[in-house]
Order: structure tokens, then C-alpha cells, then sequence
């Protein structure tokens, strides 16, 4: 009685009964989901072999934060959510969450493109790459930046989406789950 008691308080959401105490295969699934989308903007940096390619991959550590810290801020979301509702049993909340993990992952490279093109502007580097060619060229040319942002946009927007519809969907059952104001 006490232990799950104190599992349904757990998260500082004083006054709401916590469902989800276990850990689910769905939630399983979706933190290696979230765990792979973490390495992958890490995956694309190479071990350096000189001090001067140590510096050029520290330049990237500000564009990892944020993006970090918005992936962070997306799977906290979500775990909220399991432990309030615990819906994974759910077919609808189970597709709804495999449409948030596609999102995710689909949203991993133009968020890291995105992040790492500002952290250059502002902290003032170089925004050109050399190609293993030797050609020199600008990550990102001024006429593109707009459709950068509607993919940023879009991507975000489509998060959104999947937890109001996720958040919906565990009121539709508002009965079943016994909620109340």
C-alpha cells in the first residue's frame, strides 16, 4: 500500500495518481528510441587525431547542448505522460507513440543542422565545410535558410501534435481512467 502509494506521488505533481508505476515494453522501446536519437548527434563526429580537429569538434558542443537539452525536454514529456496514464496498453496510444518516435528520429539531423548552423553564427566561426575533395563550400546558403526553418517549424509543430493527441486520447478515456479535476 505504501510503495504504491508513494509511486503514484512520485514527480512532484502533487494531488495526481500516477498509473504508470511499471516500466512497459512500449517505454522500454522508447527510451533506447530516444537513447539511439541522442547518439545519433553524436555518431557523426570523429575521434580527433590532432589538437587543431579537437578544437573544430569542441565548436560543436553548443549545438549539442540545445540539442540535447530539446530532445531531454521531449522524452521528460513523454514520461510524464506513461506515468500519469500509463495508456501503452491502449492500440491508439500505442500508434500515437510510434508516430512520436518516427518524429524524433526523423527530427534528429535537421535539428542538429539547425542548431549547429545559429551556434557558428553567433559564436562567430566559420560556416563553410571542406569536402574530402578539398572544394570549400557554405554549409547553408542564404536563400535556404527560410525552408530550414519550416522543417524546424514542422518538425516541431508535429511533436506538438502527437502529445495533444495523446493528451486527448487518455481524456477520451477520462472513465476508464477515473480522472478527475
Amino acid at each position: 500500500m505504501l510503495r504504491e502509494r508513494l509511486a503514484r506521488n512520485r514527480g512532484g505533481e502533487e494531488g495526481f495518481s500516477w498509473r504508470g508505476v511499471e516500466v512497459s515494453r512500449i517505454e522500454g522501446f522508447s527510451d533506447a528510441v530516444f537513447a539511439f536519437a541522442v547518439t545519433l548527434l553524436v555518431v557523426s563526429l570523429e575521434v580527433p587525431r590532432t589538437f587543431d580537429e579537437l578544437l573544430s569538434t569542441l565548436r560543436g558542443v553548443v549545438a549539442f547542448a540545445l540539442c540535447f537539452a530539446l530532445l531531454y525536454s521531449v522524452w521528460h514529456e513523454h514520461y510524464k505522460f506513461s506515468r500519469r496514464y500509463g495508456l501503452w496498453d491502449d492500440a491508439v496510444a500505442a500508434r500515437l507513440n510510434a508516430a512520436l518516435l518516427f518524429i524524433v528520429l526523423l527530427y534528429v539531423y535537421p535539428l542538429k543542422f539547425l542548431f549547429t548552423y545559429l551556434s557558428d553564427v553567433l559564436l562567430g566561426f566559420s560556416t563553410t565545410v571542406r569536402l574530402p575533395s578539398g572544394a570549400v563550400v557554405e554549409t547553408i546558403r542564404n536563400d535556404q535558410i527560410p525552408l530550414l526553418m519550416v522543417i524546424y517549424g514542422a518538425g516541431f509543430i508535429a511533436l506538438q501534435t502527437v502529445f495533444v493527441l495523446l493528451y486527448l486520447r487518455a481524456y477520451s478515456m477520462r472513465e476508464t481512467l477515473q480522472l478527475n479535476a
